[in-house]
């Protein structure tokens, strides 16, 4: 375990955006393996008093290891930022599925949503397990 920095990482596009900062795409530059970095502004921070949920969000995402929940890789803090760098899931979010259905025909096909659904449970399943219940 080395510490690492944000000169570790070379950043890519935004793959989302929240109400503390946003998450990028990044590659590490040592192996070239892939992550998603969430960069929480310590200023909007400490504005709206979320520092303890970034550090209870920190924490379970460092005990958690499933396949279908992201994990913590690494995690520092640059002037401005606290990152949270976390394994990459390929395929995007489920809400950007959602938003993207076809309007002639809303909603997903039954194997789909039957799919999505197996995998939103196994998450949970994993979360209970370990006795996390978290949002």
């Amino acid at each position: 375990k080395q510490a690492v920095g944000a000169d570790a990482f070379t950043e890519f596009r935004v793959l989302g955006k929240g109400g503390f900062g946003e998450v990028c795409a990044c590659q590490r530059r040592a192996t070239g393996k892939m992550y998603a970095n969430k960069r929480l502004n310590k200023k909007r921070l400490k504005k709206r008093q979320g520092y303890e949920a970034a550090l209870v969000e920190k924490q379970i995402l460092a005990r958690v290891h499933s396949r279908f929940i992201v994990s913590l890789a690494c995690a520092f803090q640059t002037k401005t930022d606290l990152c949270l760098v976390m394994t990459i899931m390929n395929g995007g979010d489920l809400r950007s599925h959602i938003y993207n259905v076809d309007e002639d025909n809303p909603g997903f096909p039954e194997p789909r949503a039957v799919f999505y659904t197996a995998q939103i449970l196994l998450g949970l399943e994993h979360l209970h397990q370990h006795r996390i219940i978290y949002r």
